[in-house]
């Protein structure tokens, strides 16, 4: 059986976006309920039984942070699968994305990071004349990129997920819980 499902096959699957609340806000599969990747093990309990009722989908924006949170389940005794291609899949085949009522747009977090990165590489190059030896700086920032790809991980993507854009407006725990009530109670 392969690791992963595509839009297609979703039908009958609980389906976890694992993104940060900010992007799920912005956008998601309808019917997905919202456990930040970060949270993932604080939802393990709830989730090992859900995945007892019915196959555990998880997606995020294009398979990276879905094939993370899928080795992480896997680890814990929880079978679930990727959604291949993400939201982006879901959104290029035509279906439509629910957005939270209010939600402002965000950019995807490889978008983010994508740009952090970059932003960092050039402000050394060019600091570098001002501050000399600020080049090291772009040179780490390769080593992290060189690494985030060699691991599969991301750790600017990580710090970045817990900047106030990317967090959700209001209480992040009492909206955990909410999930994880809905999940509990999911047929």
């Amino acid at each position: 059986m392969s690791s992963f499902l595509t839009v297609t096959q979703l039908t009958g699957a609980t389906v976890i976006d694992v993104r940060t609340p900010a992007e799920y806000a912005a956008g998601h599969i309808p019917g997905a309920l919202n456990i930040p990747l970060d949270r993932l093990e604080r939802a393990l309990p709830t989730l090992r039984g859900a995945a007892a009722r019915r196959p555990i989908a998880v997606v995020c924006a294009s398979g990276a942070r879905a094939a993370t949170a899928c080795a992480q389940l896997a680890a814990a005794g929880v079978e679930a699968r990727s959604v291949e291609g993400g939201t982006s899949a879901w959104a290029s085949a035509g279906k439509a994305l629910a957005r939270t009522p209010g939600a402002r747009a965000v950019w995807a977090m490889d978008r983010q990071v994508r740009f952090a990165a970059g932003a960092l590489v050039v402000l050394a190059v060019l600091g570098d004349r001002a501050v000399p030896g600020l080049r090291r700086l772009g040179a780490a920032v390769g080593a992290g990129l060189v690494f985030s790809a060699v691991s599969n991980t991301c750790a600017m993507g990580a710090a970045l997920s817990r900047l106030p854009f990317n967090r959700p407006r209001g209480d992040a725990e009492a909206a955990l819980e909410e999930t994880l009530a809905a999940l509990r109670t999911a047929a």
